[in-house]
């Protein structure tokens, strides 16, 4: 495994490309998602700041940090959750402020949380349309639900599921992270963000999520995966941003970096190993 870029603590390195915040439109136009020096403060506290991030089409972008290195306040800002204090938002080259998650969900993005907010009490059916419910007549569609559901999860390669009606309560962790993440897979999302999905799992069950992961970007999906498994982020990831103290410190292609230079990055801020030419 290749090395990581030169980085420090007061800026940014991309191994890929220059990412200043006077970037021109042909820049981000060649991403889904570009971030230009947002930052996000509450009250005095500045929770994170000057991020400059580009999240590409078909691909997994890892997110890694330790506890409060402002991880979770970055992807609540992309999500629509807070409004960032200052910066600039782009999605396909336009600039976007989305005051709320249902206009981030309207242009394509979806946030799956540790939490899932899944229904235990609920078939997977009724989990995947609560709230978005077809109807015919006045009257529930349950089989167009029902087959769109098992289509899906086909499409998804999420082959371990019994039934499409079996309540969500019964399933084991890695289903219900399908689950979730076919449930916003369904809303047209161009960009599903996922929050520690192994987390608690088994080995069995997080190849599981791994391979959806690959899978969602086979099909087009931009991923943001966060993660403390450096193990997991090896696996599955097309590029890295690493952020520490509310700085994102180093971000480029994975290639450009090891187990060792992303440890130092998440833990000083900085690497002094050499990064691969590409």
């Amino acid at each position: 495994m290749s090395s990581a870029p030169e980085s420090s603590s007061s800026s940014v390195t991309d191994v890929s490309h220059a990412a200043p915040s006077d970037s021109g439109a042909e820049d981000i136009g060649d991403y889904l998602l570009s971030l230009r020096e947002v930052a996000k403060n509450f009250g005095p506290v500045q929770a994170i700041r000057r991020v400059d991030l580009d999240v590409p089409p078909g691909q997994v972008t890892a997110l890694i940090g330790d506890n409060g290195a402002g991880k979770s306040v970055l992807i609540k800002c992309i999500s629509g959750i807070y409004p960032p204090s200052a910066g600039q938002i782009f999605w396909k080259g336009r600039e976007v402020h989305s005051h709320s998650p249902r206009e981030a969900s309207e242009l394509g993005i979806a946030t799956v949380y540790q939490d899932l907010a899944l229904c235990d009490n609920l078939d997977i059916v009724q989990n995947m349309y609560l709230g978005r419910e077809e109807t015919r007549i006045a009257v529930l569609d349950e089989i167009k639900m029902e087959l769109d559901t098992k289509e899906l999860l086909k499409d998804l390669a999420v082959s371990t599921v019994k039934s499409v009606r079996q309540l969500v309560g019964s399933l084991s962790g890695g289903q219900r992270q399908a689950i979730a993440v076919a449930r916003a897979v369904m809303r047209d999302s161009q960009l599903v963000i996922m929050d520690e999905p192994t987390a608690a799992l088994g080995v069995s069950q997080t190849a599981q999520v791994l391979d959806l992961v690959r899978t969602l970007a086979a099909r087009g999906i931009a991923v943001i995966l966060i993660s403390h498994n450096l193990n997991d982020v090896f696996k599955v990831a097309d590029r890295l941003a690493v952020m520490h103290l509310g700085e994102l410190v180093s971000h480029g292609p994975i290639s450009n970096y090891d187990t060792v230079s992303a440890v130092e990055l998440i833990t000083t801020g900085q690497s002094h190993r050499s990064p691969t030419s590409v």
